[in-house]
């Protein structure tokens, strides 16, 4: 029997272990989306100043009693979607299905309530939910929450509204807002039991999620997507008929604010909405074009107002609260098919590029000078090559590009070459700064002298 020699065996190949993907329903937002993230940042903060809501930035876990007592142990984000857990200590805790209930605990635990009313808030938070991933929805997905508590005055209704469909609107995305009232709960429980007894009458008519729902939650079934219920619910008792005056009214002033407003809405009997905090008006936010191949329409958001959560979660009695929920993965949808994604592409004013390893180490520290004095410099440090750095410069639409290379460095001087005319000059390295901020303010003066120079030959 023959050995082989140690060098000639040739080694078993190792198994190849899978590479690690992120869990199912959650992602990664990658560079190359964070233009539309950005946007949509710039137009929540200033929608927000416009209107004095605070930013809160909310923990991700709560107890998981707050959702159970405040979303509803019969919801089903609270039986079916969330993710809770207990902890080394026993706890027992939950990450955050939604924000209002949070935002009403901070509300109720910081003392807001002896803060001038109502305390405006606003939050861009991740929301986690355990249910079937689907277009614009992940378990975790994020939520622009607006929260106005402290009132009941049916103005905030109609501004908290009026700032959602404007959001959408500054993103490109065309909305309708579809309403209802659920009224209160006493007009609700008279609502509820006719409705019971309504489709109870049809018993045999409903699938069986739709039985569960009969059981334990009948105005579910007002929303209900499953096979033959849109005839059924045409037949139903519509809650509006139930409202009371008081009620009444308040809704016809939302609505009159609304038209005020030129804000597009639809009358939807059977809009309920999926939380049981909620009383008096309810809305949902839908684009107003037809989204898919099935030309459906895309829920981005919704809300409505909620008087009896802060006083169910241990605040004061009487509390009047109004908020408003908006699906960001779910606009950015929006905006791809509104064609309304901004361009992603990293552009910069100035392009730095340097020669050799001495002109490297000095110009890290310009680069820093250019950037410190509000330049919107680009560079490309990792590469040696001046046409690599140049093209680089081209494609970032950069008018001037300053160029340091090893004689420069020794004479103390810097290159400024002009992109568009190709003209170069040398001057001094300490001077630089100071120059390019001078002409880069010269071209914008005379970019708006040319404007204004147009714009008054339009009116002549």
């Amino acid at each position: 029997m023959s050995v082989k020699p140690k060098a000639e065996i040739a080694a078993k190949p190792s198994k190849k272990s899978k590479s690690l993907e992120t869990l199912r329903g959650f992602r990664d937002i990658l560079p190359d989306e964070q233009a539309a993230w950005e946007k949509i940042e710039d137009t929540v903060r200033s929608l927000t100043r416009a209107y004095g809501f605070g930013r809160i930035r909310l923990p991700a876990l709560e107890a998981t009693s707050l959702f159970e007592r405040g979303v509803g142990k019969e919801t089903d984000i609270v039986e079916k979607e969330m993710f809770t857990f207990v902890d080394q200590g026993g706890v027992k805790m939950t990450l955050r299905p939604e924000g209002t209930a949070s935002v009403a605990r901070a509300y109720i635990e910081h003392g807001m309530l002896n803060q001038p009313q109502p305390v405006k808030l606003w939050y861009m938070e991740p929301m986690f939910r355990h249910e079937r991933p689907q277009a614009g929805r992940y378990r975790q997905h994020w939520q622009l929450g607006l929260e106005a508590m402290g009132s009941d005055d049916s103005v905030l209704d109609a501004q908290v509204i009026l700032m959602a469909h404007g959001f959408c609107r500054e993103l490109g995305v065309e909305t309708m807002v579809n309403i209802n009232s659920l009224g209160t709960p006493a007009v609700r429980k008279s609502y509820v039991a006719d409705l019971t007894k309504y489709f109870k009458g049809h018993a045999k008519k409903l699938s069986e999620t739709d039985a569960r729902r009969l059981q334990r939650n009948p105005l579910r079934l007002l929303d209900s997507k499953e096979e033959g219920m849109e005839e059924l619910k045409a037949g139903a008792p519509q809650i509006i008929e139930y409202l009371d005056d008081e009620t009444k009214q308040h809704f016809m002033k939302v609505l009159e604010y609304l038209d005020e407003a030129e804000v597009p809405y639809t009358l939807n009997p059977f809009l309920v909405r999926g939380l049981d905090y909620y009383t008096k008006t309810v809305f949902e936010l839908v684009s107003a074009s037809p989204f898919g191949e099935n030309g459906s329409q895309l829920s981005l958001g919704g809300g409505g107002r909620y008087d009896g959560l802060i006083p169910l979660l241990g605040g004061r009695e009487a509390t009047g609260a109004v908020g408003a929920g908006i699906g960001i993965e779910r606009v950015i949808l929006a905006m791809k098919a509104a064609g309304s994604m901004p361009d992603n592409k990293r552009t910069a004013d100035v392009f730095f590029c340097q020669l050799g390893e001495a002109a490297r180490r000095q110009g890290m520290k310009i680069y820093e000078k250019f950037r410190q004095s509000g330049v919107d410099v680009g560079e490309a440090f990792a590469k040696g090559n001046l046409k690599a750095q140049l093209e680089i410069a081209d494609k970032m639409k950069s008018t001037i590009a300053i160029i340091l290379g090893q004689k420069e460095v020794l004479d103390g001087t810097v290159i400024i070459r002009d992109m568009e005319a190709g003209a170069q000059e040398i001057v001094d390295v300490e001077k630089v700064v100071g120059i390019v901020v001078k002409r880069l303010q010269d071209r914008e003066d005379k970019q708006r002298e040319a404007k204004r120079a147009e714009e008054k030959k339009k009116n002549t």
